[in-house]
């Protein structure tokens, strides 16, 4: 039987036009009947590269007897020259996720698929101990099962303290081997003792990684890179995905 965690992540593909331009990782978030595609903010534009992708693709399950079977289905990301997708900020500044919602009548009627939602984001009470063990999972350089088109998991760990905002931000540390095209990956922590809110998807979203974190004075003749990297804090999902005041 399929782990249900690894239906709940998607690559994705940003284009401009018909011209390819990356992959990368995201995941389905529902709240409230709607369902949207979490991601980076990155992933949709990205200024200092010039990342500006029109519309973005991502892989679907269409068949619950058979996971190998799959279909691409685009998402715009502007109508209008308006932005579809959304992004969050703080007093620090942009938080580097984005998200957009999924029409789902015009998903197919059999797509397969898991999504968090608030119910699996951390409680105010929840205690995360330094040191403990997550996954991250995602697209790592694309790489995933070609076949069954699942993603792969990264074993992780908590890297700095859980309930601060590392250096003001917000995001913490996690110490996991990660490359480029993981950005949007879910970072979750398993629900050892589930109660019936979460028996279909026991884990706990705790984050969305980033990106790797270096030390620009670091010689890289001598010195390993760190390791490290940031996962922006789940929570944020609940501001964007706050119904609109009337």
């Amino acid at each position: 039987m399929i782990d249900t965690l690894l239906l709940t992540a998607t690559k994705i593909f940003s284009f401009d036009g018909n011209r390819p331009l990356t992959n990368a990782s995201g995941f389905f978030f529902a709240r409230g009947g709607r369902l949207y595609l979490v991601t980076s903010r990155h992933v949709m534009i990205d200024e200092p590269s010039k990342h500006f992708p029109d519309r973005i693709q991502v892989e679907l399950h269409v068949d619950p007897d058979n996971i190998a079977r799959s279909t691409g289905f685009s998402i715009p990301l502007y109508r209008d020259r308006k932005s579809l997708w959304h992004q969050a900020r703080d007093a620090a500044g942009d938080i580097d996720v984005a998200l957009i919602e999924l029409d789902r009548s015009a998903m197919p009627a059999s797509t397969v698929y898991r999504a968090f939602t608030p119910h699996h984001l951390c409680q105010p009470d929840t205690s995360i101990e330094i040191g403990s063990s997550l996954l991250v999972l995602g697209f790592p350089l694309g790489f995933h099962d070609t076949v069954h088109h699942l993603p792969v998991a990264r074993q992780a760990g908590v890297a700095s303290s859980f309930a601060m905002r590392f250096q003001g931000e917000g995001y913490f540390l996690t110490d996991a081997r990660t490359h480029s095209g993981g950005s949007g990956a879910p970072v979750v922590m398993r629900i050892t003792d589930p109660d019936p809110v979460h028996a279909d998807l026991p884990w706990r979203l705790l984050g969305i990684h980033s990106a790797r974190l270096d030390m620009l004075t670091r010689d890289t003749r001598v010195d390993e890179a760190l390791g490290l990297n940031c996962a922006w804090y789940a929570d944020v999902l609940m501001t964007l995905t706050q119904p609109p005041t009337p």
